[in-house]
């Protein structure tokens, strides 16, 4: 009981810490904020383009290195200014204390600063993104595997957070399609064969929505990105405005190499039933590395279209 007690006291300081260390970054670069009890927001200027990024704060303390928002460093080299925006919990940012800050943001002309202002997130993130948009018309917006909403008129059939339907998506910032209306352009990144990412994305249907499809990748699109070496690359393209769907889909080429798609794709077709598209698939991989997995799958599939003759 003492060891926990203890184990807790000190993380309990560590964040206190690490808060600290956030309050003299904003009031020395720029500006940080504690939104109520779950949501916090710092940030930094540099130059004329904005990236406003939201993130789950577990994610970002869990990063011991810098326990910074998603690519502060990366930002920085741009020459980029940042608003990184951070929940404590799986709150999808609905907290009248997130949704008058940037009232307040808008109001005060905070956003007509920048040359270029760009909303970032994925999943959760992506769904802030999206409705927080609305504070910045004209703005830019990358939304990876978004929600559109959680509202239960709307999407009755999304059953995956249960955790957040109690929140309310009827008020301020509510609906993903509707507020990102007044944006530029959304770039938003979905899997096809992912069902529920697949449902929303239909949701989004302004002229502003440019669609790209990541078949095969699921839900955590940014993390094979991240192995792939190209999330990066991706922002910064959809930044400059120089984004084209055939460039995208060029890079993508590269997930043919990476082991985690391989392993997904090989669960796919394990869960299509297609041995002999699944023996073709094997063999490709295995002529590029050693896989024992593959080889014992491919076996699997031989021996199971021997056993139908």
């Amino acid at each position: 009981m003492n060891e926990t007690v203890a184990i807790d006291a000190s993380q309990a300081e560590t964040q206190a810490d690490w808060k600290d260390n956030l309050r003299e970054i904003g009031a020395r670069e720029g500006f940080y904020e504690e939104l109520g009890a779950q949501h916090t927001a710092l940030f930094v200027e540099r130059g004329k383009t904005l990236i406003v990024t939201f993130e789950n704060l577990d994610h970002v303390y869990g990063r011991a290195a810098d326990r910074m928002p998603w690519g502060f460093g990366f930002v920085e080299q741009q020459g980029w200014s940042m608003l990184g925006m951070m929940a404590s919990d799986w709150t999808w940012y609905r907290d009248d204390a997130v949704h008058d800050f940037f009232d307040r943001l808008r109001d005060e002309g905070f956003f007509e600063k920048f040359d270029k202002v760009v909303f970032y997130g994925a999943s959760m993130g992506a769904y802030a993104a999206s409705v927080f948009s609305a504070a910045a018309p004209g703005c830019q917006v990358v939304a990876i595997s978004p929600q559109a909403t959680l509202n239960r008129e709307i999407t009755p059939w999304e059953q995956r957070y249960r955790k957040a339907w109690r929140r309310d998506y009827t008020g301020r910032y509510g609906y993903g399609p509707e507020m990102s209306a007044s944006a530029e352009k959304v770039h938003l990144f979905y899997d096809p064969r992912n069902t529920m990412d697949s449902m929303h994305a239909a949701l989004f249907q302004g002229d502003n929505v440019v669609k790209y499809r990541c078949r095969f990748m699921g839900h955590r699109i940014a993390s094979l990105w991240i192995q792939l070496g190209l999330l990066k690359p991706i922002v910064t393209e959809c930044v400059s405005g120089e984004m084209t769907t055939t460039k995208f889909y060029q890079w993508m080429r590269a997930r043919r190499e990476n082991s985690r798609f391989q392993k997904e794709m090989l669960q796919t077709l394990q869960e299509m039933q297609r041995p002999r598209l699944l023996i073709r698939y094997c063999e490709a991989v295995l002529a590029r590395r050693r896989a024992p997995h593959f080889r014992n799958a491919m076996k699997a599939a031989r021996a199971s279209l021997k056993g139908k003759k």
